[in-house]
C-alpha cells in the first residue's frame, strides 16, 4: 500500500494490498477474488476495524451522486462520497441532511456502517437517514435492503464492514435549511444541576467543550435553526446562555489550535452544510495528530457520568487535547450504540501519547461501567469482548447475520472477530 496509516497516524495498517475499483463490476471481481478483504473508508478510526491481513478495498473513486428524487426526497450514492462533497449538491439542489457529523471529511459508507453520528436531542445518528444500501457479498451477488422492506435491514446498515462492501446507499433528504452557530464561553459543571436536559433541548445542536483541568465546560457550541420556533426562538435572543457568556471571537474546540478551521460563529447564519459540522471541508480537521475515545450511555446518565468523570479529571486532563459532550436520539439498528436508547457521548480527543492513553481508558471505563457504556467502533477503547458484547441485546441475532451473508468469514478481521464474533 501506498500509505499504510490511517489520517491521524496512530495505527498502521496489515494489509497487503489496497485495491480501488472503478466501477461495480470491479467491485464484484475483487469481492470473488479476494480470500480475505474489508472496506477502508475515508481512514478517520484509530483501531483496526478496517484491518485485514488481505485487501483492503477503498470506494473513494465510486463517488457519485446517482439520482435525486425530489418526489420521494430521497438522494442515493456511491459508498465512496465524502459528506462534504455530498451536502455541497444538495444544498445547491434545495435540499440538506437532518444531521452531520463533527467533520465533513468521512465517507458515507464508513460513517454510516460504524454508527458515527452529529448531535442534537432530537437527531438520530447519520444511519437514521438511510433507506436503503447495496452491498456486494463473498460471492460476488449484490443485496439492496430496504427499510420496511426486509428483514435484514436493522442488522445490516450498522454492519461494522462484516457483511459486505457498501456500494449504494439511499438517503432521505429534508428542505435546505439555515443555522446560525454562536459559541459560548466558561459553563460550569454546576450549572447542569436540574437544567441539563433544559440545556441539551435548547438549541438543535448542543455541544460542551471541557479539558478536564478544571469542573467547568471551556466552551458550549450552540447550533440554532434560524426561523425556529419554540424554545430555539426564544433562546436566540439571549445573550448568555445558562450562564455562559457569547465568544467575542471564533473559537476552536482545541486551546491554541487556530479557530480559521472551523466553522462559522458568532450568530451569523449560513447553510446547514456550514454550520452543523464544528469543522470546514478544506482544511485539517480538529488536532491532527491526536487519538480519539468515545462513550455512549443512557442519557438519563448524563450528569452522573460527568460526575463520575470530574472525580478523575487529574488523571484525564495532562493527556487530553479535547473533550466534547453532546445528545444523539435513539435508533433501530441492532449494533449502533444507540439502539433504542436516547444517548449522550462522551467524546475524548487524546494527545498522541498511547501509552498514556491505555492507562488512563480502563480508569474512565470503570467509572462509566455502572451507566453500561457503550464504545464507538472506530475509536481507541480498552474494555473487555465480553463487556462490549453485554451491551448488545440484538448481538446474536446479528452473528447469524454475518453467517449467511458471508458463511466462510471473507469479511471477518481480527477486530471483528475480538469484539462480535467470539463468544
Amino acid at each position: 500500500m501506498e500509505d499504510k496509516y490511517n489520517w491521524a497516524g496512530n495505527y498502521r495498517y496489515g494489509s497487503a494490498e489496497l485495491l480501488e475499483p472503478e466501477s461495480l463490476e470491479e467491485v464484484r471481481d475483487m469481492a470473488v477474488r479476494c480470500s480475505r478483504i474489508r472496506a477502508l473508508g475515508s481512514r478517520h478510526s484509530f483501531n483496526g476495524i478496517a484491518d485485514t491481513g488481505g485487501s483492503q478495498i477503498s470506494l473513494r473513486k465510486l463517488n457519485r451522486v446517482i439520482e435525486l428524487d425530489r418526489a420521494q426526497r430521497t438522494v442515493t450514492v456511491e459508498g465512496g462520497i465524502r459528506y462534504g462533497d455530498l451536502c455541497r449538491y444538495l444544498d445547491e439542489q434545495g435540499y440538506a441532511l437532518h444531521n452531520l457529523a463533527s467533520l465533513p471529511h468521512i465517507s458515507v459508507a464508513g460513517a454510516v456502517a460504524t454508527a458515527t453520528h452529529g448531535s442534537g436531542d432530537r437527531n438520530g445518528g447519520l444511519a437514521v437517514a438511510v433507506r436503503a444500501i447495496e452491498l456486494v457479498k463473498a460471492d460476488g451477488e449484490i443485496a439492496v435492503l430496504e427499510r420496511g422492506k426486509d428483514r435484514d435491514f436493522e442488522g445490516a446498515v450498522v454492519g461494522i464492514g462484516g457483511l459486505g462492501i457498501v456500494t449504494m446507499l439511499t438517503l432521505d433528504v429534508v428542505p435546505a435549511f439555515q443555522i446560525s452557530q454562536t459559541v459560548y464561553d466558561e459553563l460550569p459543571l454546576s450549572a447542569l444541576d436540574g437544567r441539563i436536559d433544559d440545556l441539551f433541548s435548547a438549541a438543535y445542536s448542543v455541544s460542551l467543550f471541557t479539558d478536564w483541568t478544571s469542573p467547568a465546560f471551556n466552551q458550549v457550541w450552540v447550533k440554532r435553526k434560524v426561523a425556529g420556533e419554540g424554545v430555539e426562538a426564544a433562546w436566540a435572543e439571549s445573550t448568555e446562555f445558562f450562564g455562559a457568556q457569547p465568544a467575542p471571537v471564533k473559537r476552536h474546540p482545541v486551546p491554541g489550535q487556530s479557530a480559521v478551521n472551523c466553522s462559522e460563529q458568532l450568530g451569523t447564519p449560513g447553510p446547514w452544510y456550514e454550520r452543523l459540522p464544528h469543522f470546514r471541508m478544506d482544511f485539517t480537521p480538529s488536532a491532527g495528530h491526536e487519538l480519539q475515545s468515545e462513550y455512549f450511555v443512557p442519557r438519563q446518565h448524563a450528569l452522573e457520568a460527568l460526575r463520575a468523570l470530574d472525580g478523575i479529571r487529574e488523571r484525564i486532563a495532562p493527556l487530553l487535547f479535547i473533550s466534547e459532550v453532546r445528545t444523539i436520539a435513539a435508533d433501530e439498528f441492532w449494533m449502533s450504540p444507540c439502539y433504542k436508547q436516547d444517548s449522550v457521548g462522551l467524546h475524548f480527543t487524546w494527545k498522541p501519547d498511547w501509552e498514556g492513553v491505555r492507562e488512563a481508558l480502563p480508569l474512565i471505563e470503570r467509572e462509566l461501567a455502572p451507566f453500561g457504556a457503550r464504545p464507538h467502533w472506530a475509536k481507541l477503547f480498552t474494555m473487555e469482548p465480553e463487556r462490549v458484547q453485554a451491551r448488545y441485546e440484538r448481538l446474536a441475532d446479528f452473528r447469524q447475520l454475518l453467517e449467511r451473508y458471508d458463511p466462510e468469514g471473507k469479511f471477518r478481521n481480527a477486530y471483528l472477530d475480538t469484539y462480535i464474533v467470539q463468544q
